[in-house]
């Protein structure tokens, strides 16, 4: 007996907003708008946070903390999701996060500031993971490409105006304000998606997949602990006990990567895992150089924190552009080449940035470095995205969903400890200490650029001509 409900792949492809789409689309839109607005917006206003609370020695941990726990929010996310349980990760994504908005808004110490941050992953860990499997499911595949394409596009607002109005609420209404008026808009996006995602069908799993699913949880609060250890090490100076907190952190990451990413992610094998590697790689290499701009800008150079946000809005413009561009080159052998274009922008973007650190260069010059290095992550982004869930099956795509935010999430996470202890050893005065964060990402963007042919094994799907 043929099945009663069409597969939503198998739909004519028109346009994004057709076939009753258009409200799904326009909540995803809404939210990552606001995940944007907030990335942007902490990022250029942490210089301020920090300043405030007297945190400095906790700056990158407020970053790093929040990248811990988004594991265990991917992880949980996933298994939901592939349990039919797309609505409870999304509304308990939204839940999560609009509370540690409210935390980090309302600390008056850096500690619980960074308890903010920490929940605010967890939750933001849930809606990256629901948001592409919802929107897997309500778009076509010929559609996937212009999809990461639109949610790219939705940074464009966001990274362009996020940090100088985050500068300006600072100055205003107080740094505070960047975080309590994200909490105000959260229902606004949380309406437009929760109702067509409850109408999703449940994609078909077996009882043994299920029960692998369960045990994936206690490796991602391994993951997160882990993840949590190097980013604490990082900030607790120099001795043995750093040091050993430091290995227990990174052997705790790595057995529980082992364990969550698919089996040759940690050796790149070609295919999908290659693939799962390389957006770690990439998301660590922009991630980490983005982290620090700001602080570097305001503390060292002397530039406000509008001037500061400005450089940050560069590069996010530079991503929805060439997010763009990819999703307009169809043949094979394009894309793959393009992949490499993309990994090798963000490393040449990096170390012009970091040679503009180290030298009395104009403004510009360091504002062209970012934009590189923005268009690059722009193109490789969405490309990394669209190949993952055009590897995946459909009962798959949840926990192949978290697995690629996974890998992001622990490599930004390893990297940005990194980057804290390098700040600790070499000081946070003066250039060399920011010059040495800049080259440690640009080496992991480079790395991803001479591994992009393990990738070539995996097709890249096709993009269909639509109306």
């Amino acid at each position: 007996m043929a099945s009663a409900t069409l597969d939503l792949d198998d739909r004519p492809a028109e346009t994004l907003t057709g076939q009753g789409r258009l409200g799904a689309c326009t909540g995803a839109v809404a939210l990552v708008s606001l995940l944007a607005f907030e990335t942007m917006a902490v990022a250029a206003a942490m210089p301020a946070v920090a300043l405030a609370l007297d945190g400095l020695q906790l700056y990158a941990l407020a970053f790093g903390g929040m990248l811990a726990t988004s594991i265990l929010g991917m992880v949980l996310a996933g298994g939901w999701s592939d349990q039919g349980n797309l609505l409870r990760a999304t509304a308990t994504g939204l839940a999560t996060f609009a509370a540690g908005l409210l935390m980090a808004g309302c600390a008056d110490r850096m500690a619980w500031f960074v308890a903010g941050r920490i929940a605010q992953g967890l939750g933001s860990g849930m809606l990256e993971v629901a948001l592409y499997v919802g929107m897997g499911q309500l778009v076509p595949t010929s559609l996937h490409p212009r999809l990461f394409a639109l949610f790219s596009a939705a940074w464009v607002v966001p990274g362009l105006v996020g940090p100088l109005v985050a500068a300006g609420l600072v100055e205003h209404m107080g740094w505070r304000s960047v975080f309590l008026l994200a909490v105000a808009a959260t229902p606004f996006a949380a309406g437009l998606l929760l109702r067509p995602f409850s109408r999703l069908p449940a994609p078909v799993a077996h009882g043994d997949r299920l029960a692998r699913r369960y045990t994936r949880l206690p490796w991602a609060f391994l993951a997160a602990t882990g993840a949590l250890l190097m980013q604490g090490a990082s900030v607790a100076g120099y001795g043995w006990e750093s040091a050993m907190t430091a290995t227990l952190g990174m052997i705790a990451s790595l057995v529980s990567a082992w364990r969550l990413l698919p089996a040759g992610t940690l050796r790149a094998r070609r295919g999908l895992p290659a693939v799962i590697a390389l957006r770690g790689l990439l998301g660590a290499a922009f991630g980490t150089a983005e982290v620090f701009i700001p602080l570097y800008l305001t503390r060292e150079m002397g530039w406000s924190l509008g001037r500061a946000g400005l450089a940050l809005s560069v590069g996010a413009v530079l991503w929805s552009c060439g997010s763009a561009v990819q999703s307009r080159v169809a043949s094979q052998r394009s894309r793959r080449c393009l992949l490499r274009v993309g990994f090798l922008a963000v490393a040449f973007g990096i170390a012009a940035v970091a040679a503009c650190l180290g030298a009395a260069m104009p403004a510009w010059t360091f504002l062209v470095g970012w934009g590189v290095a923005g268009f690059g992550i722009g193109i490789g982004s969405p490309m990394l995205s669209v190949l993952t869930l055009g590897l995946s099956l459909a009962a798959h795509r949840g926990s192949r969903s978290a697995a690629l935010q996974l890998s992001n999430s622990l490599c930004t996470s390893a990297a940005l400890a990194m980057a804290g202890c390098l700040i600790s050893l070499l000081g946070s005065s003066g250039a060399h200490g920011f010059m040495s964060v800049m080259a440690l990402a640009s080496a992991l963007a480079m790395m991803g650029a001479v591994s992009v042919g393990r990738a070539h094994g995996a097709a890249f799907p096709s993009r269909e001509r639509a109306c």
